[in-house]
């Protein structure tokens, strides 16, 4: 069987709803774009999150290539994975999209605060971190400096809120074309 990349979609706090790009783009291409489901998206556990993302980049593994395309929290969570899995997990990695990564350490959310501090560990693939002018959830400032500990190419597509489904981008073609970059 031919290797084939599988895109792991790792939404954020309460997932990703229809009109969100990441549903778009997995309803668009469902044999590459799988989401990797949460116990619980409204109460989130780190440890249960994190081994989540694990076993799905377990899984993926053995078809081929893996890149992980994550919002939010989910970008939250893919630190925390980097900086605890062991080296050849990550190896399977072939990189990483991260959109609007949320500023837990300020968050006011009760539900969030397992999830600080944010993890700074640098990721062993090519990523890329894309944030916006006015995040309500991430300053620029912060998402500049969580894609530098993370040695992340930066891209800062504008004022587009939190780059969700609110921000009406659609089918986020600019975002497909920093994934087809990776």
């Amino acid at each position: 069987m031919p290797d084939r990349t599988t895109y792991l979609v790792l939404p954020g706090y309460q997932n990703s709803g229809p009109e969100h790009w990441q549903t778009r783009w997995e309803s668009a291409e469902p044999d590459a774009f799988r989401r990797v489901q949460q116990a619980d998206w409204d109460h989130p556990d780190r440890p249960d999150w994190v081994a989540r993302v694990d076993a799905a980049v377990a899984e993926a593994a053995a078809d081929g290539p893996v890149v992980l395309v994550a919002h939010s929290l989910g970008c939250v969570t893919v630190a925390r994975w980097v900086a605890t899995a062991p080296a050849e997990r990550t190896a399977a990695v072939r990189g990483a999209l991260l959109v609007a990564p949320a500023d837990i350490d300020t968050a006011g959310i009760p539900e969030l605060f397992g999830f600080r501090p944010v993890a700074l560990a640098p990721f062993p693939f090519p990523t890329v971190v894309v944030a916006s002018t006015d995040d309500p959830w991430v300053s620029a400032e912060r998402a500049r400096l969580f894609a530098g500990a993370w040695g992340a190419r930066y891209v800062e597509p504008g004022a587009y809120g939190h780059l969700n489904s609110g921000s009406g981008l659609g089918d986020w073609p600019e975002g497909r074309k920093l994934l087809a970059e990776l």
